[in-house]
């Protein structure tokens, strides 16, 4: 269990890497070097665009990916979407700039951005399935969990790496070619986890499946669809949370408040970095006491932190900064950590790599396709203090406790058996 969550873990860190490298690269430089005509605005507006067509993309990937997840296996899933999200990343590292050549810039852009996001969708199902399905019922919340580790870390990664040729070059070389080169090494880092993943097998509950489904999203959505709209709008709060905080206020910071790139990334990590220790503590948690209360415990948390973390965001201090990330992301790992297990056992196996990737990827669409554009919308039309950015994630963690509400628990429960002694006669 230990070797195949962490196989895992490292190939969602190394998709999530990809995916997050581009949201910051977003956020600092990608709208003056492909949007330049616009005002810097507009231009940050179309950047964060660019960014959301990835989140469309994912619940097509999903659709994609899992109708090979649920009638082929977990493992090959992992295999094609790590190789397809991996080569378009590095390409995305060569796309020449507008004044290179003009508006077929952004259109390869978008078109790289579309296949990060499909590949991305049938990352996490095959993931999350396949160490889910191989764990034992009381510790699934638990090795379930790995796979949710790994969003922090390929965040960690992206920043890191940013943040270390942010401060290594001046402003003219991190724009010219220094964003770059966070893209191109997705590349070794793809064939890194392509090397751990070739070791895994497939999942013993999907080898026990007798009848697969024939069309698995045709099953869904005639009789899943309930609960795929369900989940979709329960997580989409986390989405909005996760890139309020690390895409959303990185460009915010940099550009209205004026703190540098070094700082705000660094208040970033250092928030994310909490969080992701937290993630297994988290998961044992949810293996005690259930799936349902510590989501609906981290979106009550949600809506009534989204205030005082625009507030602490809009001192410009650091320490202050960090505080109110810290504090929303507290929030996010008590739901997200409980995913790996919850999702997967509200669907039935035979549907359950369309099913739960679907419903998944559909909050990414709602929470964090949106949220940049947003909130970067709102805060343009406010004071130093971007209070409609609260009240906008503030809404959505009420949305979402709603959906949680309307979910049932699923955690496995140990059956007592009472033991009764014969009577004569």
């Amino acid at each position: 269990m230990l070797r195949l969550a962490t196989a895992s873990l490292a190939g969602t860190a190394i998709e999530f890497y990809d995916f997050f490298v581009y949201g910051t690269a977003a956020a600092l430089v990608l709208g003056p070097l492909f949007f330049p005509t616009f005002s810097p605005v507009a231009g940050t507006l179309a950047a964060f665009g660019t960014f959301g067509v990835g989140f469309v993309a994912r619940p097509l990937g999903s659709i994609l990916f899992g109708h090979f997840g649920d009638r082929r296996g977990r493992r090959p899933v992992l295999v094609a979407s790590l190789l397809l999200t991996g080569a378009s990343t590095v390409a995305v590292g060569c796309v020449p700039s507008y004044g290179s050549i003009g508006v077929a810039a952004p259109v390869l852009l978008l078109v790289l951005r579309f296949l990060q996001g499909l590949g991305l969708g049938g990352e996490w199902g095959g993931a999350v399935l396949l160490t889910a399905e191989h764990a034992p019922a009381g510790r699934r919340g638990l090795w379930s969990s790995f796979p949710q580790i790994g969003p922090a870390v390929g965040f960690l990664l992206a920043t890191g790496v940013m943040l270390a040729l942010s401060a290594s070059l001046t402003d003219a070389q991190f724009a010219q070619w220094g964003w770059r080169v966070p893209f191109w090494v997705a590349g070794a880092l793809a064939l890194g986890g392509l090397w751990l993943r070739s070791s895994l097998v497939e999942s013993p509950r999907f080898l026990e499946i007798d009848d697969h489904a024939r069309v698995p999203l045709a099953e869904v959505v005639r009789e899943h669809w309930r609960l795929v709209l369900l989940t979709a709008g329960a997580l989409s709060v986390g989405y909005a949370i996760f890139y309020a905080v690390t895409t959303w206020s990185l460009a915010y910071g940099t550009e209205r408040l004026g703190v540098g790139r070094t700082e705000m990334l660094a208040c970033i990590m250092a928030a994310v970095v909490v969080k992701g220790s937290l993630t297994p503590l988290v998961a044992l948690l949810n293996d005690r006491y259930g799936r349902r209360p510590l989501c609906l415990l981290g979106c009550a948390a949600a809506a009534l932190w989204m205030f005082p973390m625009v507030a602490l965001l809009a001192t410009g201090a650091p320490l202050l900064m960090f505080l109110g990330f810290l504090g929303a992301l507290l929030a996010f790992v008590t739901m997200f950590a409980v995913l790996g297990a919850y999702l997967p056992e509200l669907y039935e196996p035979r549907v359950r790599c369309t099913g739960a990737a679907v419903g998944y990827n559909l909050g990414g669409v709602l929470g964090g396709a949106l949220t940049p554009i947003v909130a970067t919308a709102l805060a343009e039309h406010g004071g130093r203090v971007p209070w409609g950015v609260g009240a906008y994630l503030t809404g959505v963690a009420l949305f979402s406790l709603g959906c949680f509400a309307l979910l049932p628990e699923t955690r496995p429960v140990a059956v007592e058996v009472a033991v009764v002694e014969p009577v004569a006669g």
